[in-house]
């Protein structure tokens, strides 16, 4: 029998291979073909082979961020699962490289100087685990980002960020493969071109690149990144005046658990995609208007929750919107519903389907619209709608 290592890629291909278990709605249908791939070898031969056949590609990664039709996909899904690590200094100095195994904790700490700290993960690593790995390491610079599911190749294409950070400010490169040339490139954080919870891998470059590792420059023994007003008060509640960075990512984490935005299988309202929405981000000139229109949705002393963007802009909360809009926490639509916890989560109450997820997101944007002026942005990938 021949090492796994060793199959050629169509031997490792799994025809009508189903979805929903590796999504956190944990819905829709099946990939047509299937394959996970742990080197960029296999990915290529695997590209190559549905390229063969005309067949559309898909790359799968924690699922946390996607819906699935429920036709399924009509092509090969790639299950991106590269997940070996190297740690370097700024001057090229390799500290750490190997196949990156699941570990909880990393101690003790190492002394890494003063310099910053280059970290590259292979795409198919779980986020979490790399933001414990930083934490526990005393490296600066994810800290908030504690708690949110996926792997390290989505945070790019999406800029992840929660509680006053976003990957931008860390990511130094990403590593891909070309579709286009049929090639591996490396592109700067400049060339990724990152906005708000977007880049080029994302908008004029999707379906082009798929990631295969990502560089994230962090800070030994900095300090903790604590901007984000929630933040603050939970500290702050929990008396917690000088935070480490594991305090910060433990009360991330911990604010997220009470939101139900980590996944949590004992926990139906986190059988969700996290925040459905983007939160929009509006001129001062439409925020006047938008006040106007919500006059009569305030409560005695309330205001709009708004705060300050980039190019003096106004940053909204969706989930504000949505609530005021009539969309509460806890509303219930077929088999699905909002997060008694976060009304901008969607959730599968149980036998979901994908349409009914897009038919109370409709509903949603057409209330919230309707109400304020505002339309809302999804931030999932809909996989197979096409």
């Amino acid at each position: 029998m021949r090492h796994e290592k060793e199959l050629p890629i169509a031997e490792r291909i799994i025809a009508n291979h189903s979805l929903a278990p590796y999504t956190t709605l944990r819905l829709g249908g099946a990939a047509r073909y299937y394959v996970q791939t742990m080197s960029v070898d296999v990915l290529k031969d695997a590209v190559s082979w549905a390229q063969e056949l005309y067949l559309p590609i898909f790359v799968l990664g924690g699922g946390s961020n996607i819906v699935v039709a429920d036709a399924g996909f009509p092509g090969l899904v790639i299950h991106n699962k590269i997940s070996d690590y190297e740690i370097r200094t700024n001057d090229d100095r390799v500290i750490e490289k190997e196949p990156f195994l699941a570990r909880n904790t990393f101690t003790p700490p190492r002394d890494y100087g003063d310099t910053p700290v280059l970290i590259r993960f292979g795409a198919g690593q779980e986020w979490h685990e790399f933001v414990v790995l930083c934490v526990t390491q005393n490296l600066a610079g994810v800290e908030c980002l504690a708690g949110i599911p996926g792997t390290v190749g989505a945070t790019p294409i999406q800029n992840v960020g929660a509680y006053g950070q976003e990957v931008s400010e860390t990511i130094v490169a990403v590593e891909a493969f070309d579709l286009q040339t049929k090639s591996m490139v490396e592109l700067s954080a400049a060339e990724c071109e990152f906005g708000y919870r977007s880049s080029r891998f994302k908008t004029r470059d999707r379906k082009r690149f798929i990631v295969t590792s990502v560089t994230y420059r962090l800070t030994p023994n900095g300090k903790p990144t604590i901007r984000y007003p929630e933040l603050q008060r939970y500290l702050a509640e929990q008396n917690i005046m000088s935070p480490s960075l594991l305090d910060v990512s433990q009360a991330v984490e911990a604010i997220r658990r009470r939101k139900a935005m980590v996944i949590d299988h004992n926990d139906p309202d986190s059988r969700s995609v996290g925040s459905f929405f983007v939160n929009p981000t509006i001129s001062q000139a439409e925020f006047a208007q938008v006040e106007e229109r919500a006059a009569k949705y305030l409560r005695t002393g309330e205001m709009i929750p708004a705060f300050p963007a980039a190019e003096h802009q106004v940053k909204l909360s969706a989930a504000w919107l949505t609530e005021r809009a009539g969309i509460h926490r806890g509303y219930v639509y077929g088999n699905v519903g909002t997060s008694t916890k976060h009304a901008l989560a969607i959730i599968n109450r149980g036998n979901g389907t994908a349409r009914e997820i897009i038919e109370l997101a409709e509903l949603i944007k057409a209330r919230v619209l309707e109400a304020f002026g505002i339309a809302l942005t999804p931030e999932p990938v809909f996989v197979g709608f096409e």
